[in-house]
């Protein structure tokens, strides 16, 4: 659940209660360099994102599509290492307020060590992680490491997760649940899928405080859909194709573009 020192929390309820909801934009880090991965979240949130969620680039990235898989084989392929994650996020947050929150499988934690990634992440002024291939009865070494950390623990919910599984991801999480909006992986489509709302609705039935939807948003209108019936919209493919395509200058307009999505007209 959600504590009063939760970082992503506190973004995403000043979005609420401003009557729309929070933007939550992917990008990976050390793409397509480490300091143009840098510059590229600081432009997100300069373009209306409202938290970022920092990519750690993996060998085996099983959930993501093609463009992120492209993306962060690139990154890996220009060297960049685990460690060069804390430096990023230490550099982002000394730009903008918006918190970054890390999206890892768990193997790059396990092998770091989760407390010591922990404190690092802390250290760098970081919000927390999303472990898409952590399920809460299996993380008890994350949750531990997060806590003493006060850190934001993010975990998943899919349209296939039973009610026992919806209930625990609201449980172990803080910050909010990441609510797969379809079965399958990572990329834009053409319309997002309808048991993204029904999973939200049972996750609001356990208890959740923030639910915030991804995997295939990537227009403004997709975005404004979304946020009638979830707090948060997590946009991934689209940011990291603009990036991608046209450098810094497309992902501005892109965010911009997708962003206005959120805003109460």
């Amino acid at each position: 659940m959600i504590s009063t020192s939760s970082k992503l929390g506190s973004a995403i309820h000043s979005r609420t209660d401003a009557g729309s909801g929070a933007v939550i934009g992917y990008l990976p880090a050390g793409f397509p360099d480490l300091q143009t991965s840098i510059d590229a979240a600081v432009t997100l949130v300069n373009n209306g994102v409202d938290v970022i969620e920092l990519g750690l680039p993996y060998s085996d990235p099983v959930m993501d599509g093609p463009v992120i898989q492209a993306a962060t084989q690139r990154a890996l392929a220009e060297g960049f290492r685990v460690r060069d994650v804390f430096p990023a996020v230490r550099e982002i947050t000394s730009q903008v307020a918006a918190p970054v929150v890390v999206m890892t499988y768990w193997n790059p934690v396990s092998q770091y060590g989760a407390q010591r990634f922990a404190d690092d992440l802390a250290s760098a002024g970081g919000a927390g992680l999303i472990t898409p291939d952590l399920v809460p009865d299996e993380g008890a070494e994350w949750i531990a490491a997060a806590n003493a950390a006060d850190l934001d623990r993010v975990f998943l919910a899919a349209p296939s997760s039973s009610d026992a599984r919806v209930a625990q991801a609201v449980e172990a999480s803080r910050g909010f649940v990441y609510t797969v909006s379809t079965m399958g992986i990572t990329g834009t489509r053409e319309g997002v899928d309808s048991a993204a709302a029904a999973l939200v609705a049972r996750l609001r039935a356990a208890g959740v405080d923030n639910a915030c939807v991804g995997l295939g948003i990537s227009t403004a209108q997709q975005v404004r859909e979304v946020l009638e019936y979830a707090d948060g919209a997590i946009i991934g493919s689209a940011f990291v194709r603009a990036l991608a395509e046209g450098g810094l200058e497309q992902l501005a307009r892109v965010s911009a573009d997708l962003a206005s999505g959120s805003r109460v007209s």
